[in-house]
């Protein structure tokens, strides 16, 4: 026992000397406790969610675990807009998507909006336990492929209307790290009409802290902003490029104040 607690030690002693000096091993050493703190947060409280399978109410605790791990790893958020979210309907709620971390942006959402139900890919749901936590929230999978995907959307539309849920998704599609939104894809725009939802955007400003492409991946803080609904009843697929034309171009505005907002704040506190 003495000889693995030394090497323990040791091995800690190593890991803190290289976290210190190199934003190298800083970037590798933080992922890895996203990615381990995430499983056990998202997996320990799995037997409590079998007694109220599938509902969004599950994902609270893992939530609450992981907004304390995002402050332990630096990242502090402000939300705005607060005002804008009603819960007495369901709605789709249209995110950027920035990196994995944004699961820390859904941890801040849950508790902030009732009754969220978040759209991932189907390769997340075998990825057992994190994959089942999430199934036990509510979490709808889609497959690649347009017209699967929008099929399992299309679905979702009597739980957004008689459910009063909100449903989540990325319209980008994938997640990047630029200044620009990327184009966004219409299904999430077809389930709002289809269900004559409103769409209620949510912009999350630039990580200025992570850069996937140097691996840094340092403190500071996110803005969260909540804008206001844009409703879509009396709408028809005729006014879906315009609507997502409206959408994307708020959201864009939005993303680049927000983004030159935190940056600003950085820059200052690096002086």
């Amino acid at each position: 026992m003495s000889a693995f607690n030394v090497v323990f030690g040791c091995v800690m002693a190593l890991l803190i000397i290289l976290f210190t000096i190199s934003s190298i091993a800083r970037y590798y050493i933080k992922f890895t406790l996203f990615i381990v703190l995430s499983l056990i947060f998202a997996s320990v409280p799995l037997p409590l969610m079998f007694f109220r399978p599938f509902s969004p109410k599950n994902a609270l605790i893992p939530a609450y675990f992981l907004r304390l791990t995002a402050r332990f790893l630096g990242i502090r958020w402000t939300v705005q807009g607060l005002e804008n979210v009603d819960d007495s309907r369901g709605a789709v709620v249209l995110l950027n998507h920035q990196s994995s971390l944004d699961l820390y942006v859904l941890a801040v959402l849950w508790p902030l909006m009732e009754r969220c139900t978040v759209v991932a890919k189907r390769s997340l749901q075998y990825s057992v336990p994190f994959g089942t936590a999430t199934w036990m929230w509510g979490t709808v999978f889609i497959d690649r492929g347009a017209q699967s995907a929008r099929s399992v959307l299309n679905k979702q539309t009597d739980a957004i209307k008689c459910h009063k849920r909100k449903l989540l998704l990325f319209p980008e599609g994938t997640r990047h790290g630029g200044d620009k939104l990327l184009p966004f894809r219409k299904g999430a725009f077809h389930v709002a009409l289809n269900a004559e939802a409103p769409i209620q955007p949510v912009v999350v400003s630039k990580y200025h802290f992570l850069d996937s492409d140097r691996h840094r991946f340092g403190s500071g803080e996110i803005i969260i902003t909540i804008l206001p609904l844009i409703e879509t009843k009396g709408l028809t697929k005729d006014d879906i490029d315009a609507l997502v034309e409206t959408t994307q171009a708020k959201m864009q505005e939005e993303f680049t104040n927000t983004s030159a907002e935190t940056y600003s704040r950085l820059s200052l506190k690096s002086n």
